[in-house]
């Protein structure tokens, strides 16, 4: 029986590897051990990242560094903090994301299965936006990694890639600043993977749930077709539509990572003030671009989810509009009280939320930006 189960659980992992929306970030992960098998690498991983989380946050209690450094630190201190929380929340619920992932895999079977022209097409786009994503955010990923190994050697004193400090050693001196430069720079391109396959692999989730919703509209407008068909035959095409609207706002109601964007949305938005601080008080060039490029990759990182999430709580809310279009007064009153349920969920979109209480949208990201550039305002007048 543990054979057999063992057996089916390889296949379906095949056939989601095969998936180019979430391929690369499902094989990142199972390699690295977070899904579907455990292994040395995974907590080795673990391991370094936690240990690195934990001498960052001992430096940020002892340093007495220039106010640019602790902002820069700080910014550090938070990615990997979410870098770990990442990678505990895949160890600690993995059942749960392993099963979300099965679910996707029928459900992505069943659309490619369709025989629908438009549908095909539909997902074929979305199978590109999603491996170029993934890819794309990866090479930004790798490049930043690059960014943050070598800047220590352009330097003009001698300084680690992270704030990182152990009670009773001066990391600064040698041999322990060459023990500490090489444990961060090992460590460097494994938080990379683990950090961006998570980010990437939610992403991809969030542009198929898009995908579902446009589909539903598509089957939903289709119907007007078989207005002329046997009552019963309709009946059972508008309870599917039904039962495939539910389908969509459980995936997404399923997700267990609320409280990782409710992480991100709090750290990044207080991180965000105090980088546009460090660009007023800036005095060098290389102290102005390193806040530069810390805010975009904060901007790329948020922004990125918040845009897909807006759109799915749009595309989930036209499936009220999909199915008001239906001929729905030339059919009974029993097929017309389905659709009017249909149209009621649908008043309610599907959404994505933040600690399971803000939903993720443009309009919450850009109160986060508001709430972060009057912050840094009031900050910039008690500085002066």
């Amino acid at each position: 029986m543990e054979k057999l189960k063992q057996n089916s659980r390889d296949i379906i992992l095949q056939e989601i590897v095969s998936i180019p929306m979430v391929g690369m970030s499902v094989r990142v992960l199972k390699f690295w051990g977070f899904l579907y098998e455990r292994n040395w690498r995974l907590y080795f991983s673990l391991s370094l990242t936690t240990l690195l989380n934990v001498t960052q946050f001992v430096y940020m209690t002892v340093t007495r560094e220039a106010v640019d450094i602790i902002i820069r630190n700080a910014y550090m201190l938070v990615l990997w903090f979410n870098t770990a929380l990442r990678g505990y929340l895949l160890v600690f619920q993995t059942a749960k994301y392993e099963k979300f992932l099965s679910d996707f895999n029928g459900l992505y079977k069943s659309l490619k299965n369709s025989n629908d022209k438009v549908i095909t097409e539909m997902l074929k786009d979305t199978n590109t936006l999603g491996k170029n994503t993934s890819i794309i955010n990866m090479a930004l990923g790798l490049m930043t990694v690059l960014g943050f190994c070598t800047y220590p050697i352009f330097a003009d004193t001698r300084m680690l890639p992270y704030g990182s400090h152990i009670p009773g050693i001066d990391e600064l001196v040698d041999p322990s600043f060459y023990i500490f430069y090489v444990f961060q720079v090992i460590i460097t391109p494994i938080g990379c993977f683990m950090y961006i396959s998570f980010g990437s692999l939610v992403a991809s989730l969030i542009m198929f749930a898009i995908l579902m919703s446009k589909a539903l509209q598509h089957r939903l407008r289709g119907l007007n077709e078989d207005i002329d068909s046997s009552n019963k035959f309709l009946l059972m095409k508008i309870k599917w539509c039904i039962i495939y609207q539910k389908t969509i706002y459980e995936c997404m109601s399923a997700s267990t990572i609320t409280y990782v964007f409710l992480v991100e949305f709090l750290c990044f938005g207080t991180l965000l003030c105090g980088l546009l601080f460090l660009i007023n008080i800036a005095e060098t060039t290389a102290q102005l671009t390193i806040a530069a490029i810390q805010i975009s990759m904060i901007f790329s990182q948020i922004l990125t989810l918040y845009w897909y999430a807006s759109q799915l709580s749009e595309e989930s809310g036209k499936v009220a509009n999909a199915a008001y279009d239906i001929n729905w007064f030339s059919i009974d009153k029993p097929m017309q009280m389905n659709i009017l349920m249909l149209i009621m969920r649908a008043q309610s979109p599907c959404v994505m939320t933040v600690g399971n209480v803000y939903p993720m949208s443009l309009e919450l990201f850009q109160s986060l930006l508001n709430a972060s550039y009057s912050y840094f305002t009031l900050l910039r007048r008690f500085y002066d």
